[in-house]
């Protein structure tokens, strides 16, 4: 990503990664009445693109970030993609119950983030 920052870079690459790996994981719960093999082979192929963004994201990212600042990130871009796409691609509510344990494991990147605490 020639035009962004490397502390931007992962981020946008992150997101984008994320979108595929959430279809590959749970696309194919529209499609339950394909076979499973089916559905093994099309998430393998969204996979290869979506490691196609995550491998240079933390690549990158790893002049900047900590291999744990990675993951933590990782896993707040994860949940956001994954709250937006339940809603919208599977029709299924959002609840306070997935909102407070998202915010729980945002809160603990957030301490990731933070350093050593004194």
């Amino acid at each position: 990503m020639p035009n962004l920052s490397p502390a931007l870079a992962p981020l946008v690459l992150l997101l984008c990664s994320n979108v595929f790996m959430t279809f590959a994981w749970y696309g194919h719960l529209k499609f339950k009445g394909a076979p499973l093999w089916a559905a093994i082979l099309v998430s393998w192929g969204i996979a290869l693109i979506e490691y196609c963004f995550a491998v240079p994201a933390n690549r990158i990212g790893s002049a900047v970030y900590s291999g744990a600042e990675l993951k933590a990130m990782q896993e707040v871009i994860t949940l956001s993609v994954f709250a937006v796409f339940s809603v919208a691609y599977l029709g299924e509510r959002l609840t306070v119950n997935h909102v407070v344990g998202f915010a729980l494991i945002a809160a603990g990147a957030f301490f990731v983030f933070k350093g050593p605490l004194r």
